[in-house]
């Protein structure tokens, strides 16, 4: 099978097309023939090393296609179902072995792409809005990088959740897919201090929760958009890291929470993923989250699709075809 393989970390050209043996699905896997690969910015840090991997490494943690096959011990599936799913890398080839325990059912109604585009960013989501803060009515939340991929989904989902949704973009024309998706007030912070507009907006009320995929540019910024005993929920270093700082920055600024969550913990249980997926699907199904998918591209195009990605030349999902 053909496959995107890592030999050394690096830039989008260390990203290496290679032909390889399909492996034999161990116990509890299934082989999965994706039909769609998602594209993150979790792939990027593991091409950097920013998240060190053993390498050769095939990267990509979420994707969706047809079961083809088994190992030992497999329960709950069958040959020819249509899954989803996110878990370590492995996803940018024509094929890869999973573990059901991370395999959800894929409904007749949401589309191979789009639950590619959708499963890693929409749960993100889904853990944000309904675990990390429980967004609701009357809520006012700040969304920083709006017009992402993860962006425009806590958008539109924040918003039917009722929430007061501000959001903060780069560029007028990502300020019109925000406002597309729902976002009450766009804040371009290429012109304008973020946190003081935020203020502005809010008359000094400021926000319940504040989620924060950027990193090192918009901290403390995100701080100051916070009321009392707010949400710092920081889950993406696009700009870079949050460098480390005095915990008392907290107390200092309203007694505020900060958190570092990651998906895969909240996937660790089976339990809580089959929930998560259930209202992933019900909402995009539904039409209260269009996830849009702005390219998708063949396999072996990984490394001019990260390219983009990490230049920030990106709105919205793109999907791989293998």
């Amino acid at each position: 099978m053909r496959a995107i393989r890592i030999h050394q970390t690096g830039g989008p050209e260390v990203l290496q097309l290679d032909e390889i043996d399909t492996p034999t699905p161990g116990p509890g896997q299934a082989r999965v023939r994706n039909h769609a690969i998602g594209v993150n910015y979790l792939d990027i840090y593991h091409r950097t090393g920013l998240y060190p991997m053993p390498l050769p490494l095939i990267p990509g943690c979420e994707g969706a296609g047809e079961v083809t096959a088994f190992g030992p011990d497999v329960v709950g599936f069958k040959v020819g179902d249509r899954v989803a799913y996110v878990t370590g890398p492995g996803s940018y080839a024509e094929e890869r072995n999973v573990d059901v325990k991370h395999l959800v059912a894929l409904p007749a109604n949401v589309s191979y792409e789009a639950a590619a585009a959708m499963m890693l960013k929409g749960l993100t989501a889904q853990y944000l809005l309904r675990q990390t803060y429980r967004v609701q009515p009357g809520d006012t939340i700040l969304v920083h990088a709006a017009a992402g991929g993860v962006g425009q989904i806590l958008c539109q989902w924040g918003k039917h959740l009722g929430a007061t949704v501000l959001a903060t973009v780069g560029s007028e024309a990502k300020a019109k897919i925000a406002k597309a998706c729902g976002a009450n007030h766009v804040i371009n912070y290429s012109q304008e201090d973020f946190a003081a507009r935020v203020g502005e907006i809010t008359k000094g009320a400021k926000c319940n929760v504040v989620y924060d995929s950027v990193g090192k540019t918009t901290f403390p910024g995100s701080l100051d958009c916070l009321r009392p005993f707010g949400i710092f929920a920081s889950f993406g270093s696009a700009s870079g890291p949050v460098e480390a700082f005095n915990l008392a920055l907290l107390g200092q600024k309203g007694s505020l929470f900060a958190t570092r969550p990651t998906l895969f913990t909240f996937l660790a249980d089976r339990a809580r993923l089959e929930t998560m997926a259930k209202d992933l699907f019900e909402v995009a199904a539904s039409g209260v989250v269009k996830v849009e998918i702005s390219e998708k591209a063949p396999l072996a195009e990984a490394g001019r699709v990260q390219r983009d990605l990490e230049g920030r030349r990106t709105t919205a999902s793109m999907v791989l075809i293998p």
